[in-house]
């Protein structure tokens, strides 16, 4: 949306789960945790914030209209659960809003939307004419449009994409538990509750998480290691990110005033621009290339262009213009970007010299581009 000046409004996103919206016995909504919520973001508002809402609850409450006692696991008949639980939500959330004079928007995205630049700047131009407009933005992924392959996946990373689409300042994931803590409160009482997270921790707690069991709720499609993935995507956006309890969400101005309750994430002090996000978090990769240690250090170190002279490995099918995911020999993912030639193409140049390129294609030297993915359309992770 472009740098912010120093007198606008500072922008929240608040994103608040299923298992804070309904009840966990049946999966009905919880009408008071609405209320409270509407109040705070009403609250927030006037006191000159912008703020965009990301609420999940489309299939949940779709599930508890059709008589579901669990939620599906079929695409298609969640799909259709959605379409009719969302406009169910809707219709609640502009009630308790209007009732305080509030207006508000549905805004229903997928990864797809983020996929085409055109659609990605209109969407950035939607947002910033609804928040000029004082309009508080709802969003949800559009469940019953999404394929599988281009789902969020949850709200978590739908929020933390929104957030660093429109700049946000703040991102408050609101969730079953009060704060992220070194181990799940609820089987071990010996957890430990974790107050401040920077970038090195950060990647720590995402590796372990991720080796351990969700437990998530029945009604919910997130855990712990989404919420701790989207601080990620948040913070090199310039984003603080907030963990606290979807019971409590008038914290959020006592936050905001400097309480330490919750787990904050601290940004990153040098961030993507947003072309580079778009390509970091915007996108899906198509393929993969596996690069040498020489590759690691320009590419890292150097800042430097991928040539294919430092390229060992190719996965995947993709075509010029995709993204891929660039991995080191141990197969850790350092970056991402979008290559100047097909998955055939290159299996036929790796590890081979720029100048030998042409021949190896059968092609114009004009033609051929010098790197595989150019530092320009390349960001590292």
């Amino acid at each position: 949306m472009g740098a912010k000046n120093m007198g606008e409004p500072q922008t929240i996103v608040i994103k608040i789960g299923t298992s804070s919206l309904t009840r966990p016995d049946t999966g009905d909504l919880c009408i008071a945790a609405i209320a409270r919520l509407v109040e705070v973001a009403v609250g927030l508002r006037r006191r000159g914030y912008h703020l965009v809402l990301v609420s999940s609850g489309a299939v949940g409450v779709g599930c508890a209209r059709l008589g579901f006692s669990e939620r599906p696991q079929k695409l298609s008949l969640k799909q259709a659960i959605a379409a009719v639980g969302q406009g169910r939500l809707m219709r609640i959330y502009d009630d308790f809003f209007a009732a305080l004079h509030q207006p508000v928007a549905q805004v229903l995205l997928t990864r797809a939307s983020l996929i085409q630049r055109q659609q990605y700047r209109n969407i950035c131009d939607t947002f910033r004419e609804l928040l000029h407009l004082g309009v508080i933005p709802i969003v949800n992924e559009n469940d019953t449009v999404a394929i599988e392959e281009l789902k969020f996946g949850d709200n978590d990373t739908l929020s933390a994409l929104v957030a660093s689409l429109i700049e946000a300042q703040w991102l408050f994931l609101l969730t079953d538990v009060e704060r992220l803590y070194s181990a799940d409160p609820r089987l071990d009482p010996q957890a430990q509750a974790i107050d401040y997270v920077e970038m090195p921790l950060l990647e720590q707690l995402i590796a372990e998480h991720c080796d351990r069991p969700t437990t998530k709720s029945q009604w919910g499609t997130g855990g712990m290691v989404t919420k701790l993935t989207a601080a990620r995507i948040a913070a090199s956006a310039g984003v603080r990110t907030v963990i606290s309890s979807g019971q409590m969400p008038e914290r959020i101005p006592e936050i905001l005033a400097g309480q330490p309750y919750g787990t904050q994430f601290a940004p990153q002090a040098q961030t993507l621009s947003a072309r580079k996000r778009w390509l970091a978090f915007g996108l899906l990769p198509s393929g993969s290339l596996t690069i040498d240690d020489g590759a690691v250090l320009a590419l890292t170190q150097k800042g430097r262009s991928l040539l294919a002279a430092g390229i060992v490995a190719v996965r995947g099918t993709f075509d010029s213009q995709e993204l891929v995911s660039i991995c080191d020999q141990q197969g850790r993912e350092l970056g991402r970007g979008m290559v100047n030639f097909s998955a055939d193409e290159v299996s036929q140049i790796c590890g081979c010299q720029s100048e030998a390129i042409a021949q190896l294609l059968n092609l114009n030297p004009e033609d051929i581009p010098e790197t595989v993915i150019h530092r320009d359309n390349l960001v590292i992770l």
